[in-house]
Order: structure tokens, then sequence, then C-alpha cells
């Protein structure tokens, strides 16, 4: 984390505003909170100070930023009157950026979440204080957030009663796409760590096999996405009787905003393979065990984006991670593009330095993949082994 810089008239406010990914400030003293205007009092004799903050790690990203309400850091010679009093620190961010893509609410939130608890309050009870957090999200996260913190959540848009902390930090700290650099970590933690926090919410440590009677074929789970939304494998059906004639037992998973995570993590951390196109659901391969296979399916125009989206993270955690990089036969682009086009012959020099609306809308909203079965089966034969051997190791 970079250097803690002094508010000019009060020491005990510090903000970090160096960084491309976010800024954070702590108030290194008691403070109070008054939700109905997002701010907190210190009282500090020293001149009247106020700090503003958008406390979101996007903040390179200005239009969406815009969106983020900001918090605002005031000491003076007095505050509210404290209602409820919290003996521990709090910690403040929003969540009303890209809330509602399960790998935004993954890359935005949790793991920047992590490296936030791990850095400042390492072994320590906090209050988690939450700014646009909707109830379906607090639902479907209760059981992660309460892997965080176990004291009740203050939602920032939905509060009035002031609230009193012994300290505060306001935002999240981020390392990048999908990322925990135990570098620099304080006490070196790493993604494997973090994947050990979703252990501990969703399992207890416990493996959960589907079915009492060990198999003898490995467990694949085929990732599904839906018509209109791009990368859609056109030909699921056969590609789902492909990998059955290799060996697997196959589970289409198509996951849905009100699929139980709970749920969902018993049914990939009991699977030893996951294939899928690049999409937000291969989030859920944070799910799988240490040792399993994972294939990212990856359409044209998308290499780059697919290791830093789910590569990184997948080999962080000790995943066997594998692409299956489409041909341009394989995409639906083809249909519609002359081969020898620049959209299907050379992606990197269509799109240029930056992701285009244009780029985005061909390569991630418009392509649709049909595997070639012949190639697929043979690449299917090298994940087999893998996950017959993974499986063999008496994983489960």
């Amino acid at each position: 984390m970079g250097k803690m810089v002094a508010i000019e008239g009060c020491s005990q406010i510090s903000c970090d505003r160096s960084h491309q990914n976010y800024d954070i400030c702590s108030i290194n003293g008691p403070t109070t909170l008054d939700p109905t205007t997002s701010t907190f009092f210190l009282v500090d004799p020293a001149p009247a100070s106020a700090e503003k903050i958008r406390p979101y790690p996007r903040k390179w990203e200005n239009y969406l930023m815009q969106r983020i309400e900001e918090v605002t850091i005031s000491s003076g010679p007095s505050s509210p009157k404290c209602e409820v009093q919290h003996n521990v620190p709090a910690l403040v961010f929003s969540v009303g950026g890209y809330t509602g893509n399960f790998w935004h609410e993954f890359n935005d939130g949790f793991i920047p979440l992590f490296i936030t608890v791990h850095s400042i309050f390492p072994n320590q009870e906090i209050v988690l204080v939450i700014d646009k957090a909707r109830g379906w999200w607090i639902s479907k996260y209760a059981e992660l957030l309460h892997a965080f913190s176990k004291q009740p959540i203050i939602l920032l848009d939905n509060d009035t009663a002031t609230h009193c902390f012994t300290s505060a930090t306001i935002g999240l700290i981020s390392h990048g796409y999908m990322t925990v650099d135990p570098t620099l970590m304080p006490n070196s933690k790493t993604f494997v760590h973090f994947r050990g926090l979703l252990e501990e919410a969703y399992s207890h440590g416990r493996i959960r096999n589907r079915n009492n009677s060990p198999s003898t074929r490995p467990r694949l789970m085929l990732m599904s996405r839906r018509g209109g939304l791009g990368r859609v494998i056109l030909n699921q059906v056969e590609v789902k009787r492909v990998s059955e004639d290799m060996g697997f037992e196959v589970t289409v998973f198509e996951p849905t905003p009100k699929t139980s995570l709970r749920q969902a993590y018993a049914l990939i951390n009991s699977s030893h393979a996951m294939v899928g196109v690049h999409g937000a659901a291969l989030t859920h391969s944070l799910f799988l065990r240490p040792g399993s296979v994972f294939v990212q399916v990856v359409p044209l125009g998308l290499e780059w984006v697919a290791e830093v989206c789910f590569g990184t993270s997948a080999k962080a955690m000790g995943l066997d991670y594998m692409e299956y990089k489409i041909n341009a036969e394989e995409s639906s682009l083809i249909e519609k593009y002359n081969k020898n086009d620049t959209v299907i012959k050379d992606p990197v020099a269509f799109r240029g330095k930056g992701w285009s609306d244009a780029a985005m809308n061909i390569y991630l909203k418009e392509q649709n993949v049909k595997l070639d079965l012949f190639r697929f089966r043979e690449y299917l034969k090298k994940v087999y082994k893998k996950a017959k051997r993974f499986m063999d190791k008496g994983e489960g």
C-alpha cells in the first residue's frame, strides 16, 4: 500500500490517493458516522477540514465513479451525538458500481475487501459499512460477508441512526484484476488464502459430494450461457455427449441471479473439471478445488481478457488451467465477416490499444461458438487424463 498523507490541520485523518485503482482514507481515532449525509465526524481542536472519497476500486473509470456516492470525512470542534456505540473500527465501501455482474462482484468487491481486511485489520473484528447494498445482494452473499465480519452490517443508504467507531477506513485496496499480490500484503497472504475464505464461508472445510457412492467417472461441470448474451455454445448438446463418451459424468450448469452460492459451491467443489466459454459465470471457477482442471474456451479476440479475468486467478489458486482457443471456423463471426477481414484474421489489430464499444459488441456480444467436435474430442483426452488423475488421488 502506498504512503498515507496526513490532511493539513488534522493528524488523525490520512488519505492515500497515489494509486490508479483506488483511493483510501483512514480516521485514526474515535469517529461518529451520520449515515443520512454519508459523513464521518472527528472531534479535533485543530481548524476544521474535510475530505471526500468515492470508496470503489475502479478509480480510473471516470463515468462509473460518478455514480459512486461520496463519503465525507469532517474534522472540527464538534460532532453529532452518538446513538449506537461500536467498540471496533469501521470499514466503508460501496457496491454501487458493476454490481449484478458476478465477476465484478468478486474483482471489484470481495477480493479487494479480502486484501484490505488483511492489510489493515488482521485478526481484528470490524463493522462493514456498505453503500448501495441492495437486499438481494446482502441475501446472496450473507455467508461470505459473515466470514469477513460477525458484526451486523450497516447499510449506509438505509440507516438513519448515528454510529460511533474506534476508527474508520474508507475505501478498498485493489492489486489489479482478480489478484492478491503477496508482496504487497504485510502478512504474505495469497490468492490461496482468499480461496480458503470461500471454503470457510460455504463448506466449513468439508467437501460435499453429491452422491453417496463414489463414482468411477470424473465429474465435469459444463458451464452454459443463455442465448442473447453472446458466447453461447451452439452445439452444447453434442459437446455434452462427446464429453460423456470420453468418460465424464457431465452436469450442465447454468447459473442465474437466484442460484444459491452454497449449492453452487457444493456442486462445483465436488467436481473434477470445469469447461466453459469466457464469461462472468466462469467466476464459479473460484469454487473448484486446487488440483482440479479448469478449461476456458476462448473465443476470437478474447485472449487477453480471458487471461486477466480467469487465467491469472486459476493458476494462483492451484488449478490445472487450460485454454481451448477456438479457430475462426468455430466462431459465429465467420458467418458475418469474410475470413480475411481484420475482425477475424487479426483481432488484436482490429481492437487497437483499448476496448471500444464496437469491439466489445463484436467479440463479447455478437460472437457465439460452435466447437469442432473432432478437435474438441482430441483436446478432451488431455482434460480427462488430468481429471481422472486428480480423482484417483483420493480427492473424491
